[in-house]
C-alpha cells in the first residue's frame, strides 16, 4: 500500500490534522527526530478515534480498539520550527481490523511535500475480550473515509 502514489497526495485523504512541532522534536542534526514522527502520528490517530470522523456519535457507546502494528517510513527530513500536516485514510477494512494509512506533510517552495508514511493495524475488540467483529455502525464511518482517488 505503501507503494501507491496517491499516499504521497495529500488530497487522497479526507482528515488531516495540522501540529506545530516541538523544539523537543529535534534530534542533534537538527531535524525532526524520528520518535517525533510517532508521536505525530499517534497524536493523528487518537484524535481520530476520539473525535474526528471515524469516532461514534456522542450518545454512542464508544468502540474497543487496540494497536497490533505500526509501521512509518521515513522519506525526507523533517525540519523544525515548521508546523506538520498529518493526513488520514482508511486504506483496509478486515472483519475485526482495519489498517489506518496516514502521511505528513510539510510546507515547501513548491508546495507541501510528503516527509513519511504511516500505517497502523488497529483491531476491534470488546473490554477483556479478544478480537470481535467490527460493528455496523463503526464499519460504515470507517468505509467513508477511505483512501481518495
Amino acid at each position: 500500500m505503501k507503494d501507491d502514489p496517491r499516499r504521497r497526495q495529500p488530497d487522497a485523504y479526507p482528515d488531516r490534522l495540522r501540529l506545530e512541532t516541538r523544539f523537543g522534536d529535534m534530534d542533534v542534526n537538527g531535524h525532526l527526530n524520528n520518535v517525533a514522527f510517532a508521536r505525530l502520528f499517534e497524536e493523528t490517530r487518537v484524535r481520530f478515534l476520539r473525535f474526528g470522523p471515524g469516532a461514534p456519535p456522542p450518545d454512542k457507546t464508544r468502540s474497543h480498539v487496540v494497536v497490533a502494528h505500526v509501521a512509518i517510513d521515513y522519506l525526507a527530513e523533517g525540519d523544525y520550527p515548521a508546523p506538520v500536516t498529518v493526513t488520514l485514510a482508511i486504506s483496509r477494512i478486515g472483519s475485526s481490523s482495519f489498517t489506518v494509512a496516514m502521511a505528513a506533510f510539510q510546507d515547501g517552495a513548491d508546495g507541501p511535500h510528503c516527509i513519511a508514511l504511516c500505517d497502523s493495524i488497529l483491531v476491534h475488540r470488546e473490554p477483556g475480550a479478544a478480537p470481535s467483529p467490527i460493528p455496523p455502525a463503526m464499519r460504515e464511518r470507517l468505509e467513508a473515509l477511505r483512501l481518495r482517488g
